[in-house]
């Protein structure tokens, strides 16, 4: 088995917009051939980190490393350029398109003379497809077509070809069925288990767990902790998630004014 390695890191990340405190000194860290799942409720900066590992906000504090590197990155596209994708929750696909001209969308196979080869782009999408076990019966259909999960299947492939050694997915499962949400988390899988490093953000606990191994959880942009799979259980999780320190204070608190009256 190949040693796994720090592919990037966050330490005491922080940003702000005005006197909006959007992240405030949050640390995580990503390994080769592994998930880490980022999860909190909307407000809880989850899409500000997403921005800056991929490049649209540079930190305000704090430090992002790159394999044991310092970067302080300007564009997507830099970020691109160092392996890591962003998956987003609207695709960027072009629901009239094919499956394979999405595929490509904006890295299409070239033949002499600078003609997109067609043929070459349907055979690569087809057996990409196939090999992450993603069952498309016809690549030539509009992506439009497909479900939810297979439009998710897709992106996932896509960015893991065209060399995605970090892939970063923004709520993947938040407008899917159970079903559909268990087909993704199954190419989560094969992701990982290709190599890749995943970061996963959700605000479900449920579907973070089964594929996760490492767990952040933020809170109004503050960490409440990160924790190796064998560190929390997933009720652990959940409760963590639904505030449970905050909800027996409360409670607590609620028996301690009926005592008085």
């Amino acid at each position: 088995m190949t040693p796994q390695t720090t592919l990037l890191q966050t330490r005491d990340v922080g940003k702000t917009f005005g006197s909006v405190v959007a992240l405030r000194e949050v640390s995580m860290s990503l390994e080769t051939g592994s998930v880490t799942c980022v999860l909190g409720d909307n407000g809880a900066g989850k899409s500000t980190l997403i921005k800056i590992l991929s490049g649209v906000h540079p930190q305000d504090t704090g430090e992002y490393l790159i394999d044991g590197a310092p970067v302080r990155m300007s564009s997507p596209r830099e970020a691109l350029d160092r392996g890591i994708a962003t998956v987003y929750q609207d695709l960027a696909m072009i629901p009239l398109m094919s499956v394979w001209r999405n595929f490509f969308l904006g890295s299409e196979p070239m033949k002499s003379l600078r003609r997109f080869d067609v043929a070459a782009a349907r055979r690569i999408a087809r057996d990409e497809l196939r090999r992450m076990g993603i069952d498309i019966r016809d690549v030539d259909q509009p992506v439009g077509t497909l479900s939810g999960g297979e439009r998710q299947s897709v992106a996932i492939a896509r960015a893991v070809y065209l060399g995605a050694r970090v892939l970063i997915l923004d709520e993947p499962t938040s407008a899917l069925g159970v079903k559909q949400a268990g087909v993704v988390l199954r190419y989560i899988a094969q992701a990982r288990d290709r190599g890749v490093g995943v970061i996963f953000i959700t605000h479900n606990p449920h579907h973070a767990y089964p594929v996760g191994d490492r767990f952040l959880v933020l809170k109004r942009g503050v960490s409440l902790g990160e924790y190796g799979k064998a560190e929390i259980s997933r009720e652990e999780l959940t409760q963590l998630m639904a505030g449970g320190a905050e909800l027996d204070e409360l409670a607590h608190e609620l028996q301690r004014n009926e005592s008085t009256l």
